[in-house]
């Protein structure tokens, strides 16, 4: 599982260190795709394949599941990470999330995003007041 937040920089040639506790879990090969709410989606092999079997199944007779399928795999690429742990990511995806200098990775369960700092602080601040009703409207923790 992966979880946690790490602030790192993204170098000129669109290198980005991936944070050692998610190396391990993501595999010698992992593939990045434009995510939701203009950041990188990055998923361990199994787990895209498992991604890539709920796509195949929607029907392609719907618009927004065709609209949806494309957007998803037409950002999609497979990647390793270099000896120093850090993974290339291609201009459309930086372009996509805005991604230029400074960065944060997260964990999000079965996947890690990387987000532009700037527009990470500004989702979480817009988000920040509404987490509560979003928690009551999804699920009961029983906390």
């Amino acid at each position: 599982m992966f979880m946690g937040e790490h602030q790192h920089n993204i170098d000129i040639k669109g290198r980005l260190i991936i944070p050692s506790k998610f190396r391990e879990e993501l595999g010698e090969s992992f593939v990045l795709t434009r995510g939701l709410d203009q950041c990188i989606f990055v998923y361990p092999l199994d787990e895209w394949s498992q991604i890539e079997q709920k796509l195949k199944s929607l029907p392609f007779t719907k618009k927004d599941a065709r609209a949806f399928t494309r957007f998803f795999f037409s950002g999609a690429c497979e990647c390793q990470l270099d000896k120093q742990g850090r993974v290339s990511i291609t201009q459309p995806l930086r372009d996509y999330a805005k991604l230029e200098k400074d960065c944060v990775v997260i964990g999000v369960s079965n996947r890690i995003e990387i987000w532009s700092k700037s527009v990470w602080e500004t989702y979480y601040e817009e988000s920040e007041a509404s987490f509560d009703d979003i928690s009551e409207s999804l699920l009961d923790f029983d906390m």
